[in-house]
């Protein structure tokens, strides 16, 4: 008996036929899943922070995922800016050991700033980048800061910007 390219033909149909009918997938109705979504797309959240250049405070806003509490926004002080801020000649006068910080609010328009290190060893560059960075979180204008640390205190203090 001679297998020729018709009886292969016929085989590859055979297999192609079982494997499309036997994949289980059956017919149904439409399935109705509610009107598509609508609304308006939240905005992209940033933080401010202040960091050196020239000597200077200078605002930088970051974009960030999830917003962001006020502690966690001084810690990137005191990690320092990002290779493209280096780039651009920011710095930060925020040494890393004074991180864990913690944020208090006071009375109305008052925000206490804990460090792990004195207050009395900070820059007056380093107290102004932290002042700064803490009245950006506080959605009040005009924000009173005083930083403390190692039974040590500097302020209270308003952002000079």
């Amino acid at each position: 008996m001679r297998t020729g390219p018709a009886c292969r033909a016929l085989a590859a149909g055979l297999v192609s036929l079982v494997a499309v009918t036997g994949c289980g997938v059956r017919p149904s109705d439409v399935i109705l899943a509610g009107d598509p979504p609508s609304g308006r797309v939240a905005p992209p959240t940033t933080i401010t922070l202040y960091l050196v250049r020239n000597d200077r405070l200078s605002a930088v806003t970051r974009p960030t995922d999830l917003p962001m509490l006020p502690a966690g926004t001084l810690a990137l002080l005191a990690d320092g800016p990002t290779a493209g801020e280096r780039a651009n000649g920011f710095g930060t006068d925020v040494p890393p050991e004074a991180g864990p910080f913690s944020v208090t609010a006071g009375p109305a328009g008052h925000v206490v700033v804990t460090l792990s290190i004195p207050a009395g060893e900070l820059s007056a560059l380093a107290v102004r980048q932290i002042v700064c960075t803490a009245a950006a979180t506080v959605p009040e204008s005009r924000v009173q800061v005083t930083v403390v640390g190692a039974g040590q205190s500097v302020g209270p203090r308003t952002c000079p910007g």
